[in-house]
Parts: structure tokens; C-alpha cells; sequence
């Protein structure tokens, strides 16, 4: 009799943690203009981090997403939204929440913050709507 309540359950859970949509068209070309601002730090050596994220960012929001990072290692977040969004921001913080110095690229609807963390751990990257309306965004990030 336990053993048949194993089966389901495994089920349940399995079919849980399957995420139930594919991307949708506007995130898939968030990502595609995300991959585009990647693109140039490949060209100095940076190499892209498998997985992405997508969301939707929206007007006096912050959209946060947390990363483990390592000291000396060198970053680029990159992100990509669409319309209506016009204007969009990628800041960096540390585990207190303190704001890191970076180096910034703003093409309106495109985005990068790069930097070299002094020490290992958690940080978190905010994409964040400066102009426009609520919209599709996506983040990739690049590390050498």
C-alpha cells in the first residue's frame, strides 16, 4: 500500500516543477536584443552563461534577480526589453543591498552593467523601466 502512494506523488511532483508555457514572442526577442548586447563582450573574451531570465518589467518597479558571483572573475549583465518599454536601466548589488560601481552601456531599450567583484557570494541585478510602459524584458549575463 506505500508503495502505491509513491508513484502518484512522484507524478505531482514532477509535473510541478515542468514549467507549464514556452516563451512568449516578446521575451523571445527581449532575448534575441539581450544576446546582441552579450555579443560585443564576446569579442573581448567574455564568454556567455548558459540560461537567461525573463520577466516583465513594469513603471516603478525593480525586477531582481539573484546571482552567485566570484571574486576576480569579470561580469556583463545585458538585458533587452520591448515595446512599450523605451528605456531601461541593469544596476548591481551586493548582499546588503549596497549598490556596486559599474561600468554602464544605455541604448534605450538596451542595457549592460558590467564589473569585478571584490570578494565571493551572492549579488543581485535589477532591470529596472526608466521610460515607457510595462514590458517584456530578458537578462543574460557574460563572465571571463
Amino acid at each position: 500500500m506505500k508503495r502505491s502512494l509513491l508513484i502518484p506523488l512522484s507524478v505531482l511532483v514532477l509535473a510541478v516543477s515542468v514549467p507549464a508555457r514556452g516563451d512568449t514572442d516578446a521575451e523571445v526577442q527581449a532575448r534575441k536584443d539581450a544576446l546582441d548586447v552579450a555579443a560585443a563582450f564576446s569579442n573581448d573574451g567574455f564568454k556567455i552563461r548558459d540560461g537567461h531570465w525573463c520577466g516583465i518589467v513594469k513603471p516603478h518597479d525593480h525586477s531582481l534577480v539573484a546571482v552567485n558571483l566570484y571574486a576576480g572573475n569579470q561580469y556583463w549583465f545585458s538585458v533587452g526589453a520591448t515595446e512599450p518599454a523605451k528605456k531601461v536601466a541593469v544596476s548591481v548589488y551586493d548582499e546588503t543591498g549596497k549598490q556596486v560601481t559599474t561600468e554602464s552601456y544605455d541604448n534605450g531599450e538596451k542595457a549592460a552593467a558590467g564589473f569585478t567583484p571584490s570578494s565571493s557570494g551572492q549579488y543581485f541585478v535589477s532591470v529596472d523601466l526608466l521610460e515607457g510602459g510595462e514590458g517584456s524584458f530578458c537578462l543574460v549575463y557574460s563572465y571571463k
